[in-house]
C-alpha cells in the first residue's frame, strides 16, 4: 500500500513527518511511504533513522506555509510538497491517498482544484474524530470547510459521515444526529429545521434526531452533522475545555500540598489515561470527504506518532474503499442530484 506524505506540512516538519513515516512502515510491513519535499532536507533524516527500502523521497522545491493565502499559494506554488503529493495521487491510482499537516485552507483548496470532487457531492467536508466517554468515536461533519451551508450540503455530509464510520471504525449502522440548540424536532434555525426533514425522510441512513453540544462526548451518536461554523466552534470549545480542565487539575495538585500530591500519585494511571484520551496526537486525522481520493489532514502540531496514525488511517480507508462507498450511497439516495 503506497501512501503519499507532505514532507513540509506542519509545525514540526520535516523531522517529525519523516520519523512518523518510519514509525508507520516499521509497524506495517506492507506499507510504502513516499515523502514529497526538498530532498536535501528530508533524505538525511531518512538515512540517519531508517535502513530499509520502503520510504522514498520525491523532490519538491516549494513549501506552502501557514502564512500563505490558500488559493494563491495553490496556484503559484505548483511544485510545493503539498500540491505535488496531491497531483501524484490524482495521476497514479497505485497511491492510496495523501497525508498533510500543512495549511488547512491550502489543503482543502488544493484537494478541490487538483483531486476534484466526487461527482454529485455539493461540497466536501472536513471530518475530525473525537473520543467519547464510553470508549467510542464521534465523527463531526463539517468542522470548518464550509461556513455557510444549505440542507443539501448537510444531507451529503450525513451520507459521507455514515460511510466514513463504516470504513474507519466498522460501525455498520451509524447513528446520525444534527447538532442543535435542543433535541425537539422543531428546534433550531431554518437550516437545521429543513435538514431535519430531509434526513428524517431518508431510508439509507440511521437518523436519530437532534443532539445538543453538551451531549456530544457522552456517546449515543456516531455522526454529528452541522455546518462548518458550528462544527469548528464546537471543536475548538471542546479542545479548550479539555485543556482548561487538565490545567485546573494540575494547578490544584501543585497548590494542594502533600495530601494532594499523594492523591495524585494514587491517581497517576487514571490521569495518564485521561491525558492520552485528550491528546490530539493519539487521535486519527481529519479526513477530507467528498473528493475523489483519500486526503487526511493531520493536526498542525503533529508529532511522529500522529503522522504514523494518519498514514495508517489512509491505508484503512483505502482497504475499506470509502470513496467508492460514498459514490454508491450517493447514487442510491432519493432526491440526489448526481
Amino acid at each position: 500500500m503506497k501512501v503519499l506524505l507532505d514532507g513540509h506540512g506542519g509545525d514540526n516538519a520535516p523531522l517529525e513527518n519523516v520519523l512518523g513515516a518510519i514509525e508507520a512502515v516499521k509497524r506495517n510491513p506492507n506499507m510504502q511511504v513516499f515523502i514529497t519535499g526538498k530532498i536535501e532536507q528530508i533524505q538525511p533524516i531518512v538515512k540517519a533513522n531508517y535502513s530499509g527500502d520502503r520510504i522514498t523521497v520525491i523532490n519538491a522545491r516549494e513549501v506552502i506555509t501557514n502564512d500563505d493565502k490558500p488559493t494563491l499559494a495553490v496556484r503559484v506554488k505548483k511544485d510545493s510538497s503539498m500540491v505535488k503529493a496531491l497531483r501524484l495521487c490524482r495521476e497514479d491510482d497505485s497511491f492510496a491517498g495523501v497525508v498533510s499537516a500543512g495549511n488547512t485552507g491550502a489543503l482543502l483548496t488544493a484537494s478541490l482544484f487538483v483531486v476534484k470532487r466526487i461527482k454529485g457531492i455539493s461540497r466536501p467536508c472536513l471530518t475530525p474524530t473525537w473520543p467519547t466517554v464510553d470508549g467510542g468515536q464521534l465523527v463531526v461533519v463539517d468542522s470548518g470547510a464550509n461556513v455557510d451551508c444549505k440542507p443539501l450540503q448537510l444531507q451529503h455530509f450525513a451520507l459521507m459521515g455514515s460511510c466514513y464510520m463504516k470504513a474507519m471504525y466498522g460501525v455498520q449502522n451509524p447513528r446520525i444526529a444534527i447538532i442543535n440548540n435542543g433535541v425537539e424536532k422543531g428546534k433550531g434555525c431554518e437550516l437545521t429545521r429543513e435538514t431535519y426533514e430531509v434526513l428524517d425522510s431518508m431510508d439509507n441512513i440511521n437518523f436519530i434526531g437532534n443532539i445538543e453540544a453538551r451531549d456530544l462526548l457522552f456517546g449515543g451518536v456516531d455522526v454529528a452533522v452541522c455546518d462548518g461554523f458550528v462544527g469548528n466552534v464546537a471543536l475548538k470549545s471542546t479542545e479548550g475545555t479539555a485543556l482548561a480542565v487538565m490545567k485546573i487539575l494540575k494547578d490544584g495538585i501543585n497548590e494542594g500540598g502533600l495530601r494532594s500530591k499523594i492523591g495524585a500519585l494514587l491517581l497517576k494511571p487514571t490521569l495518564k489515561k485521561i491525558k492520552r484520551t485528550l491528546d490530539v496526537n493519539e487521535q486519527a486525522g481529519g479526513a477530507f470527504l467528498g473528493v475523489d481520493k483519500i486526503v487526511v489532514k493531520a493536526h498542525g502540531s503533529s508529532t511522529a506518532t500522529s503522522i504514523a496514525r494518519c498514514l495508517e488511517q489512509v491505508v484503512k480507508l483505502k482497504e475499506n474503499d470509502v470513496v467508492e462507498g460514498i459514490k454508491s450511497v450517493l447514487a442510491s439516495t432519493r432526491g440526489d442530484n448526481a
